[in-house]
């Protein structure tokens, strides 16, 4: 089951959702603008290329949903939902991504049907692609790992952060699929515990060996020489930083400084190199993922909370980023850039 598709039979957009795991695993609808967006944003669907598949759907959800019968009027109200889909997690560029990419087929359309039929049509392109992709991404960065190699992990870059197979935690099912020995520590990425709840469920699911810690351990666990590697995913690779969960940029400074290799396992669609680092807005969350765990208060109520949802890591920090198009070493050449993009 993807983690994200489209439900032809009564026009809905369907997903798991995540913040059940890993105690419930369970496919909700989305059947108006609303309804996604609140799951964008409450994080019921999370992950770049997951988002990116949920901005091209959510543009086929409204124009399912649209009764206009006039193309100039139809294409504003698929622009309106594209900009509010949008809105509601700025640093990600891959939602963006993929809402754009189905308003710009949309415009070869030659009448309302038509519009219809063709952001349905790219939307599950986006979808179908995002796994494939994912296969010839995994299939590069597994050459990377050698048998018996142990990779630290943060936030959760496996298939629930993408419609199917996985970026980082893709990389590591390559690895294993072709008969590697494979383990993983995962960090458990506060505040949500993406890590320990999803990454660490999908990872026994396929019964790959798995050791939770808490984000602060990291650097210790490299000190005493348990990871031979840090693959970690990525929402927007810029040309001078990639923008991941916040840790990180924590997990990138001790890996550099005990000689571990850091890589990035990220599809094309997620690099956006017309922007630097100071010109991405970093997402702000609410206070209370900080002030309460599981619905129990872990905190005053009244404390002041400072919860970015991502950071920033430097290039210099970053020892290879695994695409679907090969593995590449920053800095990149003007060549190798217009061969990504």
């Amino acid at each position: 089951m993807r983690t994200i598709d489209w439900n032809d039979e009564n026009e809905t957009l369907i997903m798991v959702d995540q913040t059940l795991l890993p105690i419930d695993y369970r496919m909700i609808a989305c059947d108006n603008i609303g309804s996604l967006c609140e799951a964008i944003q409450s994080l019921r669907v999370r992950g770049a290329p997951a988002l990116g598949a949920a901005g091209g759907f959510g543009i086929a959800l409204a124009a399912s949903r649209s009764s206009v019968d006039s193309m100039e009027t139809l294409l504003d109200e698929l622009k309106a939902a594209g900009d509010t889909i949008k809105s509601t997690r700025p640093t990600a560029v891959n939602l963006a991504w993929g809402v754009d990419r189905v308003l710009d087929a949309a415009r070869d359309a030659y009448d309302t049907d038509g519009i219809r039929k063709i952001v349905l049509q790219e939307a599950k392109a986006i979808a179908d692609e995002d796994v494939e992709l994912n296969k010839r991404l995994g299939a590069h960065g597994a050459a990377l790992l050698n048998d018996g190699d142990t990779v630290l992990t943060h936030c959760n870059a496996g298939r629930m952060a993408c419609v199917d197979w996985g970026t980082a935690l893709g990389v590591i099912r390559s690895a294993v699929e072709m008969g590697k020995d494979i383990s993983v520590i995962a960090c458990e990425t506060r505040p949500l515990n993406q890590g320990g709840r999803i990454t660490a469920w999908e990872l026994m699911q396929d019964k790959i060996p798995v050791t939770l810690i808490t984000d602060s351990m990291s650097g210790h666990v490299m000190r005493q020489g348990l990871v031979d590697s840090v693959i970690v995913g990525a929402d927007r690779i810029t040309q001078d930083a990639v923008f991941n969960k916040i840790g990180t940029y924590t997990h990138s400074v001790m890996a550099k400084e005990h000689g571990v290799p850091f890589c990035v396992a990220a599809p094309v669609s997620t690099f956006d190199f017309e922007r630097m680092e100071d010109e991405v807005e970093i997402e702000l969350r609410e206070g209370d993922e900080l002030r309460f765990m599981a619905g129990k208060q872990i905190a005053p109520l009244d404390v002041q909370v400072y919860n970015p949802a991502f950071d920033a890591t430097p290039m210099e920090n970053v020892t290879a980023i695994i695409t679907e198009n090969g593995v590449f070493t920053p800095p990149f050449l003007l060549d190798e850039v217009r061969f990504l993009l």
